[in-house]
């Protein structure tokens, strides 16, 4: 063996012995449980922790599960709405505070602080915020001769109650990406722009957009991913309800898995979210070459 050689060998071992904590995790916490699932997806397991194998049983019955379609209804629905409400209102905000300012870094910080804040102790305080009758909200819109708004109780009220204060959550995150793409933009193509009479509107949508492309691809991507995930919001708010309008597919696993102790079941329903969430991803992937732009 060469000298040459042994210096590869060394240089991949310390390379990978680095990485070896990442991808042990990796393999320990994701990508065995991941394997275990879809495996265990294919078995009945009894209560005494019997299993037994049932083949395609489980999702032969997802198939004709009524709750398990509301479920990826009320998912899409409640994704629909992050995205087309929540992914504009943070490109805005980031371009309000992308302003040289007075006190651009408090509202930066202010916008943000709700991303790191506990979604159980956040959903605990809109529960407050949303009570149809004491509710801090529906006191604000009272003074525009709006009556109470039965944000928890009412099935057509329930969802966008849960798209509202997730809104509020999670914008400060895809916030602080959006500004931080518009930074990355070369002052010289707006000075350009203004040489060649180009106004505002144009300027945005001309070279704005295009060069943040990029990053717009990142946030409906991460967003799509973490929207399908909603557990907490319906778990503390609504409990699912009511009716089953908040019963997202991840709530309805951790009912199949938890309350009624089905987690074979409960297993084909995460399986086929996994599918789900790949599919779309994958969707979104071969549609950016029509619209994101690469420097």
């Amino acid at each position: 063996m060469t000298k040459k050689n042994i210096r590869k060998i060394k240089k991949y071992f310390f390379g990978y012995l680095f990485i070896a904590p990442a991808m042990i995790g990796f393999f320990v916490f994701m990508a065995w449980p991941m394997v275990n699932g879809i495996i265990m997806s294919f078995k009945k397991v009894g209560l005494k922790g019997t299993s037994e194998w049932v083949g395609l049983d489980n999702y032969t019955t997802l198939i004709s599960d009524v709750h398990f379609l509301k479920a990826i209804l009320n998912t899409g629905y409640y994704t629909l709405g992050i995205i087309l409400l929540g992914v504009p209102l943070a490109l805005v905000l980031a371009v309000i505070l992308n302003q040289k300012l007075r006190g651009m870094t408090f509202y930066r910080l202010s916008y943000y602080l709700p991303v790191i804040t506990m979604m159980i102790a956040v959903s605990v305080v809109w529960k407050g915020l949303l009570s149809t009758n004491n509710g801090l909200i529906n006191y604000m819109i009272s003074f525009l001769g709006i009556s109470n708004i039965p944000w928890l109780t009412n099935p057509k009220w329930a969802m966008p109650g849960l798209i509202l204060m997730s809104i509020w959550k999670g914008t400060g995150f895809n916030m602080i990406v959006f500004l931080g793409a518009l930074q990355n933009i070369p002052k010289s193509y707006y000075e350009a722009a203004t040489t060649d009479g180009a106004n505002s509107l144009q300027k945005f949508t001309n070279i704005t957009l295009p060069l943040i492309s990029p990053a717009i691809l990142f946030v409906m991507i991460t967003t799509t991913i973490n929207s399908f995930q909603i557990f907490e919001q319906a778990y503390v708010l609504t409990g699912g309800g009511p009716q089953e309008a908040t019963t997202t597919i991840v709530y309805y696993i951790y009912q199949n898995t938890f309350e009624w102790f089905k987690p074979g079941y409960a297993n084909a329903q995460a399986t086929i979210l996994f599918a789900m969430l790949l599919i779309i991803t994958g969707i979104q992937f071969l549609l950016q070459k029509k619209w994101v732009h690469y420097e």
